[in-house]
């Protein structure tokens, strides 16, 4: 299983993402691979925001050589399992779908955990105090997508 992580800009939700559902991964000795991306271009080749790099590593996380990337089309054809942050992410994923094969690996990460409510981990970009929210709300959805997944 190839899972990609998306969000904005690729430097505060998705590469928490990323970490929390490598870190479950490795946990659970499962061979999958987990990646994150961003729809956005304005932090190519940049570490996660600092505040991102804060909360995961109070969780035991270390996520600094992450680098953010952009989503690319051949990303649908490469990946099993595409989770957009929110509902704008989500758009911008499916404006690059081809083809009928890409339709359900695309979906909600918070699905996951709210079936059917399309909810949005907010970006906590503008917000210093929504790293730690955005981080449990991840590691919830991270566990689902695994018992759903495995």
């Amino acid at each position: 299983m190839k899972i990609l992580m998306v969000c904005l800009g690729n430097i505060c939700r998705s590469p928490l993402a990323e970490g929390i559902m490598k870190q479950k991964i490795e946990e659970r000795g499962l061979d999958w691979a987990v990646e994150s991306a961003g729809t956005g271009n304005w932090h190519l080749g940049e570490q996660p925001d600092p505040r991102s790099i804060s909360i995961a590593s109070q969780y035991g996380l270390d996520i600094t050589d992450q680098r953010a990337r952009q989503l690319q089309a051949a990303d649908l054809d490469d990946y099993d399992l595409i989770l957009a942050m929110d509902h704008s992410n989500y758009e911008d994923i499916r404006r690059k779908v081809f083809d009928e094969s890409h339709e359900g690996k695309v979906k909600m990460i918070l699905d996951y955990v709210h079936p059917g409510e399309e909810r949005s981990v907010p970006d906590p970009y503008w917000d210093d105090d929504g790293f730690e929210q955005v981080y449990r709300m991840l590691e919830e959805a991270c566990e689902r997508v695994l018992d759903t997944h495995q």
